[in-house]
């Protein structure tokens, strides 16, 4: 049975798409069976991990509307793992689900028959609290928080925290906060230092050891519709989401080989 991560934030810009689409490859790169669901209306982690939005045959948007499964959206991506792709056609959906019975639960229902097929199921989130955001919310067992050590980090974490802790209490009881992980990470600048130790502070454990620098791998690798680690797989870049995903396998008690040539 697969363990879901949802990838949120909902600052923009801090590099969820980029967390997710580069975890679901370096954990496929460990030999996982990973599922990379989109669900962004703007389909960039579809379009990062190889596969053109436009062209679509079925996308998040029929599964979460009981047009057909989930599974029958899955196409397979060349990192090794298979996405379920969105589009603009999504946006819609945030309407359309209101007046739908069981609305918040629609994505996990739709996920669980493809549950037993994979190791890991990754979710991108889009960077807002809507109907979308809170179906991800429902559908996963842990979040994946991305964080850039600045000023506004904080506050901004708080909040999400405590929409977590609603989330919760109403819809999803298991859901737990997996990991922090701090991106565009910069040792040389003494505000992200201070913004990493407060972290620390006030999440101990939860914020991994693991960090992703500012690299230009990192970020020319969607323009070319791929991970970082098959863009250029000896950038430091590359090198750092795969120590996540292994930092991630080894909290989860899940066995963690070294990577495979």
């Amino acid at each position: 049975m697969a363990r879901t991560y949802v990838i949120a934030n909902q600052k923009g810009g801090v590099g969820k798409t980029s967390v997710a689409v580069n975890l679901a490859a370096s954990l496929a790169h460990y030999g996982r069976r990973v599922l990379l669901l989109d669900l962004d209306p703007q389909g960039n982690a579809t379009t990062g991990s190889g596969i053109d939005k436009s062209r679509l045959p079925r996308s998040v948007y029929g599964a979460l509307l009981g047009e057909h499964a989930l599974a029958e959206a899955a196409v397979g991506a060349e990192g090794g793992f298979d996405v379920v792709g969105a589009n603009r056609e999504l946006a819609g959906a945030e309407v359309e689900l209101i007046s739908l019975e069981r609305r918040e639960y629609r994505l996990r229902e739709a996920l669980a028959p493809s549950l037993a097929d994979y190791d890991f199921v990754v979710i991108d989130c889009p960077p807002a609290l809507n109907m979308l955001t809170v179906n991800g919310f429902t559908a996963a067992d842990a979040v994946i928080i991305p964080m850039q050590c600045e000023y506004y980090a904080l506050e901004g974490l708080s909040d999400l925290v405590g929409t977590l802790r609603r989330v919760r209490q109403a819809l999803n009881p298991r859901i737990e906060v997996e990991a922090l992980i701090r991106t565009m990470y910069d040792p040389r600048n003494a505000l992200t230092v201070q913004v990493s130790e407060e972290l620390k502070r006030h999440y101990g454990d939860k914020v991994f050891d693991t960090v992703i620098p500012r690299n230009v791998r990192i970020a020319e690798a969607p323009s070319f519709g791929k991970p970082v680690l098959l863009h250029d797989p000896s950038s430091k870049g590359a090198q750092a989401h795969l120590a996540f995903a292994r930092e991630l396998l080894m909290r989860a008690g899940a066995p963690a080989p070294e990577a495979r040539p």
